[in-house]
């Protein structure tokens, strides 16, 4: 814990892996609420919030989904080459776009539950490698993060 008695980053992602190996690939996606998982469980960690996956199958799945989108979008993203830690907001971009992208092609309007779509459109369209991945990156390259309002009125 540092001087003012919270947890740094460090601590909290120490002890996070220590609780759960699962941890949710989508995690951002799910924390800033633009989709749902019906695998998914909240853990409160002092005062920070984390997701974890309740299913070794969902999470493999999600993974190699999550994998995937970060390859297709590299171009969209504006990066040199796959495998690149993504900054926060291009991460936001890959998750929220790219889950938003995959409800339309499962016949959602948005990912409400990721397992679910992830498990429909592999049904329909077989591994994630084999996705219709034009419109999911061109979801990704126009997802636009909310703007922070700046000045003290109104938050």
């Amino acid at each position: 814990m540092n001087i003012s008695g919270h947890m740094d980053e460090n601590e909290f992602k120490g002890i996070y892996s220590g609780y759960d190996a699962q941890r949710c690939h989508f995690n951002k996606a799910i924390l800033l609420g633009c989709a749902g998982c019906s695998r998914s469980q909240r853990v409160l960690i002092a005062e920070r919030e984390a997701i974890s996956c309740q299913s070794r199958a969902g999470h493999a799945r999600c993974g190699e989904v999550l994998v995937t989108l970060r390859e297709k979008a590299v171009f969209a993203l504006g990066m040199t080459q796959p495998g690149q830690n993504l900054p926060h907001g291009k991460e936001v971009k890959v998750e929220c776009g790219g889950l938003r992208a995959l409800a339309r092609l499962a016949g959602a309007s948005e990912p409400e539950d990721i397992d679910g779509v992830l498990q429909t459109v592999t049904k329909h369209f077989g591994t994630p490698a084999e996705f219709p991945y034009g419109d999911v990156v061109r979801s990704i390259s126009l997802y636009s993060l909310r703007k922070r309002s700046r000045g003290g009125r109104g938050g």
